[in-house]
Formats: structure tokens, C-alpha cells, sequence
């Protein structure tokens, strides 16, 4: 059982982020699917080596600079892999109309004008919040990004469970994932490594966090059915990265009331 669920993770590791794995893996798409429950801790890796990256930064570099060094680092270390659906997502609904316009979209690998401009806004609007957020000090960074980096995953895994993929395509990187329905025992224990983050900042920010970043996507999953019928890969991307913002910006804003 230990063995199983240590190639679960490391196939979470495998397939989110750019870290190399030293060890041969049993490999299946029913295996994929069920490394979901994982999604968060992946995310508390991100965020505590994104955030490892900008406080050692910060120690040389201006808060500025050390903050876009952290940037560039999440973007090698998951190889944009959310972002890469984001900015699907905005060619997809914002210069498509049907849902098979949509879907051809979102295909294509070439970038519109709608993808280019929702890029500057998202790197953009990270980067102020991640500047504000690390003003505030280690404790409140390491907190706030572990929160901002695993709940916005276990919010796309949370899609996952409950909402239709649509994607027709059979070599699609996510059917896997969209396929798989984890036990529901096994889905809210994979929320867990959410609470890390209650070592550096205070209960409030969890429950604010989470609250809001289930609105969000939940907005954004009807939003997705409406359209297309349900989700795609590049809508759990999307749905991750909006998340993400959101949770920064709550815990900014709770910072002003405790």
C-alpha cells in the first residue's frame, strides 16, 4: 500500500511539474487518475521552493526583483502548465462562439490576441499580489502561498469529481484525470496538505481562503458547462490560476482586519 501510494505521488510529480524522478514508475491512466489525490501536496511543493526562491532573492535582490525570480521559477518548475491552460481558455471563450468553436480553439497551439493580453494581466496581477504578499514578511508568504498553491489545486481536482470532462480527444493529457473519480474518503483526505499552511498564519486565512476559492471556481465551472457542457484540461488550468489570484488577494485583504 506504501509502495502504491508512493507512485501515486511521485506520478502527481511527474505529470505537474519539471522535478526529474530518479525511479522507474509503474505507469497506467488509471494510475494517473488516481495520483489526483495528490494535486494539493503538489502544490505545497511549489509553494514552499517558489517561496524559498524569492526569500533567499530577497536577501540580495530588491522585494521587486526577488519576486519575479520566484515567477520564473514556477514557470520552469511546472513548466506553465496552468498557465498554458489559462491562456487556452481565454482564445477559447473569448474568440470562440459554440462549444465546437470553443473546443477547436483551445486546440490550436498558436496564441490570439485574447490569450496575449489575458497573459500580461495574469503575470502582471500575480506579481503585484505576490509583491504585496511578501511585504508582509516570511511567516505570512510561506502561509499565504502554501494556501494559494495546494487549495487552488484540490479546487481543480474538486471539478474533476463532480463536473463532466468533455474533451473528445483520446490522447488528451487529461482524460485520465477527467475519467478518474476518487473514493470520497480519499478526496477530503487529500485536502490535508492545505492545513500545512496553519503553521505560519492563523485559521481565518484557511477558511477565508477556501471559501472564496470554491466560489470562484464554481463560478467558472458553470460558467465552462454553459458553454461547452462541462470541463476541459485547459478549464482545470484556468480554474487553478484564477483560484490562485483569488486566494492572494483574500488573504491581503483579511490582513487588514486581524
Amino acid at each position: 500500500m506504501i509502495r502504491r501510494e508512493l507512485n501515486y505521488i511521485l506520478t502527481s510529480l511527474m505529470f505537474f511539474t519539471r522535478i526529474p524522478i530518479l525511479v522507474k514508475l509503474e505507469y497506467s491512466p488509471e494510475i494517473l487518475g488516481q495520483s489526483r489525490r495528490y494535486f494539493p501536496l503538489v502544490g505545497v511543493i511549489v509553494a514552499l521552493s517558489t517561496s524559498l526562491v524569492l526569500i533567499l532573492a530577497n536577501s540580495i535582490f530588491s522585494t521587486e526583483v526577488s519576486t519575479i525570480l520566484s515567477m520564473i521559477f514556477s514557470v520552469l518548475l511546472t513548466g506553465a502548465f496552468h498557465e498554458d491552460g489559462f491562456l487556452d481558455v481565454c482564445d477559447g471563450f473569448g474568440g470562440g462562439y459554440g462549444k465546437d468553436k470553443i473546443l477547436t480553439i483551445m486546440k490550436d497551439s498558436r496564441i490570439g490576441a485574447y490569450a496575449g493580453i489575458g497573459a500580461v494581466l495574469l503575470l502582471l496581477f500575480k506579481f503585484i499580489l505576490l509583491k504585496e504578499v511578501a511585504a508582509h514578511g516570511i511567516s505570512f508568504l510561506l502561509g499565504v502561498t502554501i494556501f494559494s498553491h495546494s487549495i487552488s489545486r484540490f479546487m481543480a481536482s474538486l471539478i474533476t469529481q463532480y463536473f463532466k470532462y468533455v474533451q473528445d480527444i483520446d490522447k488528451s493529457k487529461a482524460k485520465p484525470i477527467g475519467d478518474a473519480k476518487l473514493n470520497t474518503s480519499i478526496f477530503i483526505l487529500s485536502f490535508l496538505p492545505c492545513l500545512f499552511g496553519l503553521y505560519f498564519v492563523s485559521f481565518e486565512y484557511l477558511i477565508s481562503a477556501t471559501l472564496f476559492s470554491l466560489l470562484i471556481s464554481l463560478v467558472l465551472s458553470l460558467y465552462f458547462k454553459k458553454h461547452i457542457g462541462g470541463y476541459t484540461g485547459d478549464c482545470l488550468g484556468a480554474i487553478q490560476q484564477v483560484s490562485e489570484l483569488s486566494i492572494y488577494l483574500t488573504c491581503l485583504g483579511l490582513w487588514k482586519f486581524i
